[in-house]
């Protein structure tokens, strides 16, 4: 009787061990791996419709599936404050809602990341000039108007220290008047006399501030939002990594102090970039010093970021009152530490 493939080289690992006897548990080795390679090859062509099958599915879905080519082609992309403030400090008016070409939103991503961020062209914006040219006249809001607290005196019930983060939203109740700056421009009007304060003073000392993004509702805010979130999954991050990354630098919906109509981005006309940059121009200097004799603190500090939930931002200013805004300047310390101190 003829023997098979399998049986030949099982018979030769025998005779070659019994031969060489130090060899021997070589040659069992051997005979197993022959044993268990040809059970697998039988076991192959038994059914190998049905694993054919398996790998063409699998194939199939590698190659089409949409969600993978992101990751494949971009691979990991490290995560750092100095990137997420890069992309996310931007401030479109349009953005695509539905992108088809993921090429062309790759594209996009990357000329994002080339370019600084600017207070864009759809977004209001408006010079010291354009603002006080206007010669509005507005209701100075002072001690003798009923502010509602004196110095060293606070209550957590004053508006100028009404605390809104990702762990306390605005208010389902809360209002205001909305007063213009200039333009489209808007803000609580309660602030204006003392932004209009600050905006001279600042020319006076050889500085052109200039004004963008003050007050914005609920529907602006999710769009910035969601927009961000849409910017990173392009990259390839997964929902949740990329709403934890958008988080950092755009405030969550229902949690943002522009909402509050107390909150401002200024930058200058020399430098409209919204990133950490501005903090060592000459106006934003300015503002660090100064802003709190009128009222404003810089509300996202620099090495803060643990309180406050969001990365150092030296454009953004919250007004809170001069007597607060003093002792949270000269103290070094954030909203979220001086509210904690009237609480105690």
């Amino acid at each position: 009787m003829k023997r098979t493939c399998k049986e030949r080289l099982i018979v030769k690992c025998i005779k070659f061990g019994n031969r060489y006897k130090w060899c021997k548990p070589l040659m069992l080795v051997c005979i197993v791996s022959v044993m268990f390679a040809f059970r697998a090859f039988d076991g192959f062509l038994s059914n190998r419709r049905r694993i054919m099958g398996i790998c063409s599915v699998c194939l199939v879905f590698l190659v089409s599936g949409s969600f993978s080519l992101p990751s494949f082609s971009q691979g990991n992309i490290p995560v750092d404050s100095e990137s997420i403030l890069d992309v996310t400090a931007q401030d479109m008016e349009v953005y695509p809602e539905d992108v088809s070409d993921e090429g062309s939103a790759l594209e996009e991503l990357a000329l994002e990341e080339l370019e600084l961020a600017a207070c864009e062209e759809g977004v209001d914006k408006y010079s010291v000039d354009e603002i006080l040219s206007e010669g509005q006249e507005h209701q100075v809001y002072g001690e003798e108007e009923g502010a509602e607290g004196t110095a060293e005196t606070f209550s957590a019930d004053d508006w100028r220290l009404l605390l809104v983060n990702k762990q306390h939203p605005v208010p389902e109740d809360y209002t205001f008047t909305l007063g213009t700056i200039t333009g489209s421009m808007k803000c609580d009007e309660r602030i204006i006399p003392d932004l209009m304060a600050m905006l001279q003073a600042a020319k006076d000392d050889g500085v052109n501030l200039v004004v963008c993004s003050p007050y914005r509702d609920l529907a602006r805010q999710e769009y910035l939002f969601e927009r961000k979130i849409k910017n990173y999954m392009a990259r390839g991050y997964s929902y949740m990594e990329a709403y934890k990354i958008s988080s950092q630098a755009v405030t969550v919906p229902g949690a943002s102090e522009h909402q509050l109509g107390l909150a401002l981005d200024i930058v200058c006309d020399t430098y409209t970039a919204l990133n950490e940059g501005f903090g060592d121009t000459k106006a934003g200097k300015w503002l660090e010093e100064h802003s709190r004799e009128y009222g404003f603190i810089l509300r996202y500090p620099k090495g803060k970021e643990d309180i406050t939930g969001i990365q150092f931002e030296p454009w953004h200013f919250r007004y809170v009152g001069e007597d607060a805004a003093r002792i949270i300047m000269e103290r070094g310390i954030t909203l979220e530490e001086f509210v904690d101190g009237i609480s105690e």
